[in-house]
């Protein structure tokens, strides 16, 4: 299963009708004046849509993605003109300003995810990555100080997992060529993970997991490790194989946001499964999860299609 210009345009389509859906809104802001601005549009013009930010962000990174390894789609005049629209110089210079006033807004997911939509328009040498610049280099900062002071990473299988944030961090340094970040980013994930054994497969997934903790993780250590020291490292980390990781979760609602999470799980496996060399496992998650992407309830099509795209790239996790 790949993403043919058929699927990527009708996943275009989706993120074009997400970015621009302001309601229903999940409003994160943490409120310290009666007479502070509320309206989303007015806080952020650039990532008002797609029910919250951090997927406006990563739809706004499907239309940068499907417009570089499809430039010929009917829908690319459409998508040059939204991210035209929504990635101008004066909406993203609001976003940068409230995150120096909010700065633990949307860390690490969010970073990570604005980190690596300007990995991908600098790859495609766009006019958007000059407006980029300004908030990408702020969020670089603050993830370099963010993983060089934290003393234990996040292991959860959701937004706040830290080495999702750092594999996707991880790509804009290189296609960036930050390397502070990614130095900060080499020397977090060996304090970090470095001796982890035995990880706790039997555990996953959780109701609330749209990542396997364990496979991230892998995922990520082979970005940073020669193949051999990661062949040993990965040796002592799943000493008995992937599991029962390789078997599709159960979804038993997907009017639930909670358990919709279970059809992203899916397909951010399969991502990390192509990335470790295991097609066959890959495939059985896509063939699982791909039927619910679109056209479903709004819980889990305001930022499946992303999910998707990343999982069924072949460029997903290649340098540039």
């Amino acid at each position: 299963m790949t993403l043919s210009e058929e699927v990527a345009a009708g996943f275009a389509r989706v993120a074009l009708a997400n970015i621009v859906r302001e309601y229903p809104r999940h409003v994160q802001h943490f409120v310290s004046d009666a007479a502070e601005e509320m309206n989303e549009r007015k806080l952020h013009p650039a990532f008002y849509g797609s029910y919250d930010w951090h997927s406006a962000v990563h739809m706004h990174w499907l239309l940068a993605r499907v417009l570089r390894l499809y430039p010929m789609l009917p829908e690319n005049g459409r998508i040059a003109a939204a991210l035209d629209a929504h990635l101008s110089p004066a909406a993203l210079a609001a976003e940068l300003a409230y995150f120096k006033a909010n700065p633990l807004f949307e860390r690490p997911y969010g970073w990570a995810w604005l980190l690596e939509l300007q990995a991908e328009t600098l790859r495609m040498k766009a006019r958007w990555s000059r407006a980029l610049e300004a908030l990408a280099n702020h969020l670089s900062l603050r993830m370099g100080d963010f993983v060089a002071q934290a003393p234990y990473p996040i292991r959860a299988g959701s937004h706040y997992n830290t080495a999702f944030a750092c594999v996707l961090s991880l790509d804009y340094a290189r296609a960036s060529g930050d390397l502070p970040l990614e130095m900060e980013i080499r020397k977090a994930a060996k304090r970090w993970y470095g001796n982890d054994r035995d990880a706790p497969i039997k555990y996953e997934p959780s109701l609330d997991d749209f990542l396997s903790p364990s496979l991230v993780e892998a995922v990520l250590m082979k970005q940073l490790l020669d193949p051999a020291e990661f062949a040993r490292w990965l040796n002592g980390f799943l000493p008995d194989g992937i599991g029962h990781l390789a078997q599709p979760p159960l979804v038993a609602d997907r009017g639930d946001a909670k358990q919709s999470h279970l059809d992203g799980l899916c397909l951010s496996r399969a991502w990390c499964l192509n990335a470790l060399g295991l097609e066959d496992a890959a495939q059985a998650n896509l063939v699982a999860a791909m039927p619910h992407v679109a056209g479903g309830d709004y819980v889990g099509e305001h930022w499946l299609a992303s999910f998707a795209v990343l999982a069924l790239s072949a460029a997903a996790l290649k340098r540039p």
